[in-house]
């Protein structure tokens, strides 16, 4: 290649080399000397020439693209690149300049051609350069710490200490410097794996599944990474197939490199995409790069049409890509750019990280975000090694609730997510708080602006306190040179917040002279603030605060300061108080035994019964002793224990207090809890009401426990008893006339077949029960009319309906309704009966047990055997047919149920 390369002159234009030809040429082979005839390019193969010598020997030459750059990745790396310009070699490290072709940072000079340049692939000694001529010697240069590189040996590769034998020719290898390994491709496409070792060994290359690994067609670049903890063979054709071992990924790829733990590729689509090759398959990896779009931003971006990768610079950002036309850009890739913050907040390298971010606007909320516990515990690290104000406010200015790797940056892979700080508190008042804290231990003059800053960022802004500061400093002389006065820092003030909010909390702070300052700095008008400052200043202490604290609606602050104004504010102290509802606020001013107190109490009281919460304004009234207003409240709330302790402080006479109990217990039912009621009716002394009303809501227990007292539990008892009895025996005998009338009626019906018989006097009483069609539609027009009532209006309508007024349309449904009812009671009263029937025996009333038993029992055979006569089967009325259907059904329970109870009773 050297020899033919010798041949031509080379010439950049538009990134290409073109070449022509010199004067009495001669090409060495080893048949002899041959004397070129004529040569060209080809017209459809790029980079391919054609040349012809004397006695027709023909020979064919491809190039290719190739980059020789340092591969180290380590700092001391300088991501040098080397080009062959004849017996020049140019050197570029892009670590400290972009330099474009042709120029170069430095270059190497030899003595003939240069055929082939190669740089060591060792981190510790990556700009080592390797040079082989067209003398077949290769020369070593090494590199310093500088950019100057030096001349080590030269030597001939002819004598070597061992050779292996290929099965085809070598076209390209690469080396992994982690693991040692060598990969050669052969001309067909096959890589064989090269052991280094004391004995080399060359052997096929097999990918995880025992296959032998071979690329479909010869790549032009290889390169080797570790993929899912395999080693992997990568590789790209002229033709922009791009194969990882023996599987073709893509087909539209331009050029790639890979770098630490990254896979970067240029694409036909004209964009760059960066993949992590971390925790990532072979076939994730093919889906990803299949996609036209990336889902994650972080690792696609657009790039100029026919770009390539020349090289990555190692631990940094840059990206040097090579256009058509020659020049070279420098781009920073998101995914790279992040994944080295990543590894700087990792390493504490803060501002490191810090100015990357800054330079190429990554948010700064990531430098907390990406592990918000590691940047608490090294604050104070974090403020020494960004050092300067402007960029620690820069950073605290930026701040955000947002957590930015949940939303702009998050990982590429989920697992490694660091946990949130835990706080309860907000992100911003954190990190505000432990800034500030830090900055303070290690010099609060030096930071005053950040410490101001921090004060700011706050939610709610501090700027009371900040403003406290710039009084301070306007207090105190300068410490040190370069301390910041407090001008500057209510200047530098001003552009955090809006000067009309800082001109308030300045009023705020009692301070007219900061006050001024504030105004004399803002676009405020002279006019307007100095006669409204000097009405303040005239005003008494105390009362010149109330009015501060009123115009900026500070209220709790306002009825502090004015509660110190003496007894003549009072009545605007009342105010404000009913204005602003501050009545928790006004009581804890002022002593509770004193007139105020009792006055904002009421004022209270009132407000609280407006607010429908009667119990607690009665509460209120009775502290302060309006013990009328107090009553009511109770009464309206139905806190009648609160009530009568209310009324016996109203010094309130029995007949009274009686009178308030039955009226409390008239307004609110308490039915459903009886010894409540009993309990209010015991509070006067009223016991046959209270034993009524246990008696009505069948606590048998309380009310045997007052009656083993007065003596009357048993006369109750067969009273009630007493009262059923009779009402049912009324019933039945009624239902019987009726019954009798209708039936009367319906036989003269059918016996008389005159026209009018509607209008015979004899039928006047009966007709409109035995009328079924036209009670019928009578009824059901009415339901039609109650079924849009409320359920309190059809109840009464349904009672209405079924009057037990003799002669009403229905009244045998309801004598048996209220017969049922009867029955039931008498059916439920069976458990009630024995547990007060064995009360009785324990207290030694046994004749007046036996007397219960025996009017129990009577009652009981009563309703058994006025069943089956009331409910007969044979009743044919309409009416009752529902009724008298589900009494049917009860009839044998009912009996049974009594018999059981007769049983155990002659038992006991």
């Amino acid at each position: 290649d050297s020899e033919i390369m010798a041949l031509f002159h080379p010439l950049w234009t538009t990134g290409n080399y073109h070449w022509y030809l010199k004067q009495n040429l001669t090409f060495d082979s080893s048949e002899g000397s041959h004397h070129i005839v004529s040569l060209m390019w080809d017209q459809e193969t790029p980079y391919r020439l054609h040349i012809l010598c004397q006695q027709w020997l023909y020979l064919c030459y491809d190039w290719q693209w190739s980059i020789d750059r340092s591969t180290g990745g380590g700092a001391s790396d300088l991501a040098n690149v080397a080009v062959i310009d004849g017996d020049k070699v140019l050197l570029t490290a892009f670590r400290h300049a972009v330099v474009p072709p042709p120029l170069c940072t430095y270059q190497l000079q030899l003595p003939c051609p240069v055929n082939q340049v190669a740089f060591c692939a060792e981190p510790a000694r990556s700009g080592d350069l390797a040079v082989l001529d067209a003398n077949h010697r290769i020369s070593i240069y090494r590199s310093g710490r500088s950019s100057h590189i030096g001349f080590i040996a030269s030597k001939s590769p002819k004598n070597t200490s061992s050779h292996l034998t290929m099965a085809g020719d070598v076209i390209s290898l690469c080396y992994n410097a982690k693991t040692k390994v060598v990969a050669l491709q052969l001309s067909d496409g096959q890589i064989m794996k090269y052991h280094w070792a004391e004995t080399p060994t060359v052997n096929p290359w097999q990918s995880s599944s025992g296959s032998a690994v071979r690329f479909p067609s010869p790549c032009m670049q290889i390169a080797l990474a570790v993929l899912c903890g395999e080693e992997t063979v990568f590789g790209l054709t002229d033709r922009c197939r791009f194969f990882i071992n023996d599987t073709e990924i893509a087909s539209n790829v331009t050029s790639f490199a890979i770098h630490d733990e990254f896979l970067l590729l240029t694409t036909h689509l004209h964009t760059c995409q960066c993949v992590s090759l971390k925790n990532m398959s072979l076939k994730a990896l093919q889906s990803g790069l299949g996609t036209t779009s990336a889902p994650n931003s972080e690792t696609l971006r657009r790039i100029e049409r026919g770009c390539r990768i020349v090289t990555i610079v190692p631990q940094d950002t840059k990206l040097v890509l090579q256009v058509p036309r020659g020049n070279l850009e420098t781009i920073h890739h998101r995914a790279l750019v992040l994944a080295q913050v990543r590894k700087w907040l990792d390493g504490l390298q803060f501002k490191e990280a810090f100015e990357c971010m800054r330079k190429l606007r990554i948010n700064l909320n990531l430098i907390y975000d990406h592990n918000p516990k590691v940047f608490l515990g090294n604050v104070e690290t974090f403020v020494k090694q960004i050092d300067l104000v402007n960029s620690i406010n820069l950073f605290l200015t930026e701040l955000k609730e947002e957590d930015f790797t949940k939303t702009m940056y998050p990982p590429l892979d989920p697992a490694i997510a660091c946990e949130p700080h835990g706080s309860d508190r907000k992100k911003v008042d954190l990190i505000c708080d432990s800034m500030r804290a830090a900055m303070e231990n290690i010099g609060a003059s030096k930071y005053c602006l950040s410490i101001l800053t921090c004060h700011v960022k706050k939610s709610p802004p501090e700027l009371e306190t900040a403003l406290q500061r710039i009084r301070e400093l306007r207090e105190q002389a300068p410490s040190t040179v370069g301390s910041i006065s407090a001008e500057e820092a209510l200047k530098y003030m001003l552009y955090l917040v809006n000067v009309n909010e800082l001109y308030d909390h300045s009023l705020g702070t009692y301070d007219f002279d900061l006050v001024i300052m504030v105004a004399e700095k803002s676009q405020k008008d002279p006019k307007e603030y100095l006669p409204f400052l000097n009405n303040l200043k005239k005003m008494e202490s105390n009362y010149q605060r109330y009015s501060i604290d009123k115009y900026l609606k500070r209220y709790p602050k306002a009825l502090y300061h004015l509660s110190k104004c003496g007894p003549e504010h009072f009545s605007e102290f009342l105010n404000l108080v009913v204005d602003q509802n501050l009545y928790k606020e006004a009581l804890k001013l002022y002593r509770p035994d004193s007139q105020e107190y009792k006055t904002v109490s009421y004022a209270y009281g009132e407000y609280l019964m407006q607010k429908h919460l009667p119990e607690q304004a009665g509460l209120i009234f009775f502290r302060c002793e309006a013990f009328e207003k107090a009553l009511d409240a109770f009464q309206v709330s139905g806190n009648w224990q609160q009530a009568l302790c209310t009324a016996a402080e109203l010094c309130y006479p029995e007949d009274k207090l009686a009178n308030l109990a039955r009226s409390m217990a008239g307004e609110h039912p308490y039915c459903k809890d009886c010894l409540v009621l009993n309990a209010l009716f015991l509070s006067f002394q009223d016991y046959e009401e209270a034993i009524l009303l246990l008696l009505e809501g069948t606590v048998w227990d309380e009310a045997l426990r007052l009656v083993r007292f007065f003596k009357n539990h048993q006369t109750l008892s067969l009273m009630f008893l007493e009262t059923q009895k009779a009402s049912f025996s009324r019933h039945r005998k009624r239902l019987s006339v009726v019954r009798e009338l209708k039936q009367q009626a319906q036989n003269d019906l059918l016996d008389f077949e005159a026209p009018n018989f509607l209008e015979s006097d004899l039928f006047s009483d009966a007709s409109s029960m035995v009328t079924a069609s036209d009670t019928s539609s009578k009824y059901t027009h009415s339901n039609s009319r109650i079924s849009a009532r409320s359920s309190k209006n059809r109840r009464k309508a349904e009672r209405k309906k079924h009057s037990l007024k003799e002669g009403s349309p229905l009244e045998d449904v309801a004598l048996l309704e209220v017969l049922g009812e009867i029955v039931r009671i008498i059916d439920g009263l069976k458990g009630e009966m024995h547990s007060l029937l064995k009360y009785l025996v324990l207290f030694g009333y046994d004749g007046q047990a036996q007397e219960l038993q025996q009017a129990f029992d009577e009652i009981l055979q009563l309703t058994e055997h006025s069943i089956l006569e009331i409910w007969s089967p044979g009743l044919q009325q309409f009416p009752a047919n529902t009724v008298r259907t589900q009494f049917l059904t009860l009839c044998p329970i009912l009996i049974a149920s009594v018999q059981t109870f007769q049983s155990s009773l002659l038992e006991q």
